[in-house]
């Protein structure tokens, strides 16, 4: 089995694409120190640097990697999607444009 994910911490619900990844395929994930963590099947193309969701993520759920909340879904994700910005809003830009907002 090939391993094409890459999570930065184990429990993190998006991990990345080392690799152009194609729907259908089942891919290895592991993390950064090589530890095999799980394997997942695509259901969407996934370019090389895209996210992958490594679970269903429901709308409005906030996403982890790195261990943290980066950002929150703007519709709901099944588990082998790729995540970008038609399924994911980032906290730090909702964060900034709130700001630039106020009065």
């Amino acid at each position: 089995m090939k391993k094409g994910i890459l999570l930065h911490d184990a429990n993190d619900d998006v991990g990345v694409a080392v690799m152009d990844l194609k729907t259908g395929e089942e891919i290895g994930v592991a993390t950064l120190e090589g530890k095999e963590v799980r394997q997942i099947m695509l259901v969407t193309d996934v370019p090389l640097g895209h996210k992958v969701a490594m679970t269903d993520i429901s709308l409005n759920q906030h996403v982890i990697e790195y261990g943290r909340e980066i950002g929150y879904a703007s519709a709901a994700i099944a588990a082998g999607e790729h995540v970008h910005i038609h399924n994911i809003k980032s906290l730090r830009w909702a964060a900034s444009t709130s700001k630039l907002f106020e009065k």
